[in-house]
């Protein structure tokens, strides 16, 4: 017993979720599929390798719909460990994951942090700014909860430290281009959503740990501070130039230019949008 109890939230993931969840056989003693209306064969592969199966509609943004498994499925473990169906843990992670839940059972660390590894159109991206990304995605029961923000969103320890684990994750995503493009126009207006509740000083001031502290400061106090469009040709740069991108070859081309002149890009078009739309209405 690892004491440790894994929480998957899914839709539609039968290409990702079985090699999900047979990497963490082993570490967690219970896995949780939350699903939010899956019509493939995702629930079947859950139940099949031993998940137990909760359904949860509508699916409004992450942060809800994991503080809904937190109040739902009934978590009796010390630890917690927030898993998406695209990630993959290694047998050096998961045994670092098991040594360091039983180190810290019993003192102030209350959340490990952990670190990602991109794979994109058949490689891993270790340039531009994408290798290392982190994210506390294990703490204790009952101390940790994601804030309340459409995008962005991260798990806030209601006291306590972190630390890092130091073997990476691997986050896969085996669905095609068509797929990726989709999700990133539905992350762009969750996205805006989320920029104008920052806007209106309607979020909750919450202090997170190192990584997504410097985010929110770049996005909120920088980023979103330059001009509509232009720092969208900004953050190209930064990641394809400035954070060595380009080491990557194409496909790291590929993917900065997606991220900035497709997602951010879109993600300002919708923005001007919602102005035009608010202009018109006065």
């Amino acid at each position: 017993m690892n004491d440790i109890t894994a929480i998957i939230l899914t839709k539609n993931e039968e290409l990702n979720i079985r090699r999900c969840i047979e990497s963490i056989i082993g570490l967690a003693d219970r896995i949780v599929v939350v699903d939010s209306g899956s019509t493939d064969k995702t629930m079947n592969i859950a139940r099949e390798l031993g998940a137990e199966i909760y359904q949860h509609e509508p699916f409004e943004h992450y942060a809800k719909q994991f503080n809904w498994a937190l109040d739902h499925v009934d978590v009796k473990t010390k630890w917690i460990y927030r898993i998406d169906a695209d990630e993959v843990v290694t047998p050096e992670l998961k045994e670092e994951i098991i040594q360091a839940c039983k180190e810290h059972h019993d003192d102030d660390v209350n959340g490990l942090v952990m670190k990602f590894k991109v794979y994109f159109m058949g490689k891993f991206l270790t340039h531009g700014g994408i290798y290392p990304f982190y994210n506390l995605t294990i703490f204790k029961t009952g101390l940790g909860r994601y804030e309340d923000r459409a995008m962005g969103e991260h798990v806030v320890l209601s006291k306590g430290r972190t630390v890092d684990l130091q073997n990476d994750c691997l986050h896969y995503d085996f669905k095609d281009l068509t797929t990726w493009i989709n999700k990133h126009n539905w992350y762009a207006t969750r996205e805006v959503n989320d920029y104008l509740e920052t806007l209106a000083q309607r979020q909750a001031k919450t202090s997170l740990y190192h990584e997504a502290e410097k985010t929110k400061k770049l996005r909120d106090g920088l980023y979103y501070k330059l001009p509509k469009f232009w720092r969208a040709k900004f953050y190209y740069w930064y990641r394809y130039y400035i954070k060595l991108g380009f080491l990557d070859g194409q496909t790291g081309k590929v993917h900065a230019f997606l991220q900035a002149y497709w997602y951010r890009f879109l993600i300002d078009a919708k923005i001007m949008e919602h102005e035009i739309k608010e202009k018109d209405q006065k």
